[in-house]
């Protein structure tokens, strides 16, 4: 009994980090490979929201042959 009185508490906090974390996929070695900045590809600096472009890197892994609307 005593036992759960500190695993109980210790599984539910890691749960709920696990839970709660989240996974980038964008980072800043894909702004130096392109040598463009963050917002060449995201609607605002920080934001998880792609543009066009964005959308088209996502799909290609390059943005050679993209061309702006």
């Amino acid at each position: 009994m005593r036992i759960l009185k500190y695993v109980l508490p210790a599984i539910t906090l890691g749960l709920g980090l696990l839970m709660t974390s989240v996974n980038s996929s964008a980072t800043v070695e894909y702004s130096k490979k392109e040598k463009k900045p963050c917002t060449t590809c995201h609607v605002k600096a920080g934001s998880k929201d792609l543009n066009d472009a964005g959308k088209y890197y996502k799909q290609k892994k390059t943005l050679e042959g993209y061309k702006k609307k």
